[in-house]
């Protein structure tokens, strides 16, 4: 990823806890605020989502893409933007690691709009992306 944004925290969970969260994307509308309808277009061999379409409504930004994932087990899962009405590149990953009891989850974003946008406002957009989506990962994953 070119420039991009990323920030960790510490769930206490193991990693296949905390992956079997972020790959349940039918509950995505339950806990991450923003996501209002999923539907997972494709899954590879191993059941995981590998074509997922998302509607978002997150006040002032409301579109639908659809991401491309790649899992890498309960180690990472990364994706990349397939299409989007609002956006130009959406690229992001989630990497996993045993911290102690827990896991470590290290969330990295890279966002491009189509309208013109000053980078430092974009990554300000992205650490409230990522913060909020840590918060509501571990909030999942530990209720």
């Amino acid at each position: 990823m070119a420039e991009h944004t990323r920030s960790s925290i510490v769930i206490d969970a193991t990693p296949a806890e905390v992956m079997a969260v972020i790959a349940d994307f039918a509950a995505y509308p339950q806990w991450t605020g923003e996501v209002k309808e999923v539907d997972v277009l494709e899954t590879g061999p191993d059941g995981r989502a590998t074509r997922v379409r998302l509607l978002l409504d997150a006040g002032a930004i409301r579109d639908e893409h659809t991401l491309a994932y790649t899992w890498d087990g309960d180690r990472e899962v990364g994706w990349t933007l397939v299409s989007s009405q609002m956006l130009r590149a959406l690229d992001g990953s989630y990497a996993l690691a045993p911290a102690g009891a827990g896991t470590e989850v290290t969330y990295q974003l890279a966002v491009d709009v189509k309208i013109p946008m000053l980078g430092m406002i974009k990554r300000k957009a992205e650490k409230v992306i990522i913060d909020r989506a840590l918060a509501g990962l571990k909030k999942r994953v530990e209720g």
